[in-house]
């Protein structure tokens, strides 16, 4: 029997996606164990009754429990899958009013900027006491991570803690090959993908069908839709050659050119705040699922697009062979990126457990371009786990619409600011 642990269950449409792909696999019914952690009584409550009406819908069968105990939860597991939103809604709306009144503008905040500083500074030290904590209760389990900013917690667990198996999963890459796939009117599986990178600033590198690039056949439909080239990642890929897998939303706050310009963002269609506007949604569907599991409504999602976690986890349950992006060390995987940091590559997942691929260098621009985001991340991780509050700083002043929008000594007065709001969500070294 398969153990799997919920860490984090907030996001209940992400337990939901990742259930239903599960609990629909014939060969695992009777064969599951679903242990579910979190600090919210109320979340754990929902997340539970989702689960077992996901559970009896399909007649998996499996073994469902939840507890308010970590350690508890992780005893024993093969596979934890952690979402974790350290300070919840109040702490993301610090991180975008207070920067708000210093004139620095951004859209989802959650991976770069100052925004990515700060949910970082959050986020490390407990995503690194849960893999010290797998270590004693779970050695050889899986930390399966779906929680921002990505490229710094899963740069921190695997220095901080030696974590082997672990890998960060997002489907932007996913969702990008897709949508590239429908703009030049062909199926995926037509389509032959090679993307790399960071999270949320990887690069397609190879689109083909054919042996025969398909790039010229997206410029054909980007010279034809006037609307469609107004997209950030649609002027970064016309700028740099590569079609970036991060939205727009995300590419506006990783370059220097756009959100201090109210020209630029009204131009482009950019969303400034978009991510407040987001939690709201999800708020909104937290309150959904709960009037629709009182009404013995449907919640078993039986046709989808596999969520990562749930198809990395299917893959090497069956042993069936898939390739996955995932988030991992770079040992030898991108040759002009830093040793150590956390990219994002292609790797098959099945009997052979996980390989990722080495993809090679990086077009040099491109390379630049994550070396800029990931100037970010190494600052940001070495505040945390070297305990220097001067790397705050370091990591806002070089953060590039931070760096372009304000002065030094207002990146600093920001700073201070925050590390005052956040307070005790802080490590104790960052506060000193």
């Amino acid at each position: 029997m398969a153990r799997i642990v919920f860490i984090g269950v907030g996001d209940v449409e992400l337990t939901r996606r990742v259930l239903s792909a599960l609990v629909l696999v014939p060969e695992l019914r009777g064969e599951l164990e679903i242990v579910l952690y979190d600090d919210d009584p109320g979340r754990l409550a929902t997340a539970e009754t989702l689960v077992r009406a996901i559970d009896a819908e399909a007649r998996s069968a499996a073994k469902i429990r939840s507890t308010f105990e970590r350690r508890h939860a992780l005893r024993g597991a093969d596979f934890v899958v952690s979402d974790l939103d350290v300070g919840g809604f109040e702490a993301t709306l610090r991180d975008f009013e207070i920067p708000h009144r210093y004139g620095l503008r951004q859209t989802l905040g959650d991976t770069i900027g100052i925004g990515g500083v700060f949910r970082g500074l959050r986020t490390i030290p407990v995503l690194v006491r849960l893999a010290e904590e797998m270590a004693a209760e779970c050695p050889d389990a899986w930390l399966l991570s779906c929680s921002d900013p990505m490229a710094m917690t899963g740069w921190a667990v695997q220095e901080a803690t030696g974590l082997e198996r672990f890998a960060g999963l997002c489907h932007a890459v996913c969702d990008t090959h897709a949508y590239l796939a429908d703009l030049v009117g062909r199926g995926q599986d037509e389509v032959t993908f090679l993307s790399a990178g960071l999270n949320h600033q990887s690069f397609v590198l190879r689109f083909e069908a054919g042996g025969r690039s398909l790039y010229p056949e997206l410029d054909t439909v980007l010279e034809s839709d006037a609307q469609l080239r107004r997209h950030v990642r649609v002027e970064l890929y016309r700028k740099f050659g590569h079609f970036p897998t991060m939205s727009s939303e995300h590419a506006a706050e990783y370059v220097p050119w756009i959100m201090r310009h109210a020209e630029e963002t009204a131009r482009l269609g950019v969303p400034v705040e978009e991510y407040l506007r987001r939690v709201g949604k999800s708020l909104h569907l937290y309150e959904e699922t709960r009037r629709a599991l009182s009404a013995g409504h449907s919640l078993l999602i039986r046709w989808q697009h596999q969520e990562p976690a749930a198809a990395m986890i299917l893959a090497l349950l069956t042993g069936e062979e898939k390739e996955i992006y995932v988030n991992v060390a770079n040992r030898g995987l991108i040759g002009n990126l830093p040793e150590g940091c956390c990219v994002e590559v292609p790797a098959l997942a099945g009997a052979g457990g996980l390989r990722p691929r080495a993809v090679g260098d990086l077009p040099v621009q491109l390379a630049a371009l994550n070396r800029t985001f990931l100037n970010v991340v190494e600052l940001t991780v070495r505040a945390v786990l070297d305990g220097d509050r001067g790397h705050v700083y370091h990591a806002a002043m070089l953060d590039p619409n931070t760096a372009a929008t304000l002065t030094l000594p207002q990146i600093e007065a920001l700073c201070d600011d925050l590390i005052e709001a956040h307070g005790d969500l802080l490590p104790a070294a960052v506060r000193a």
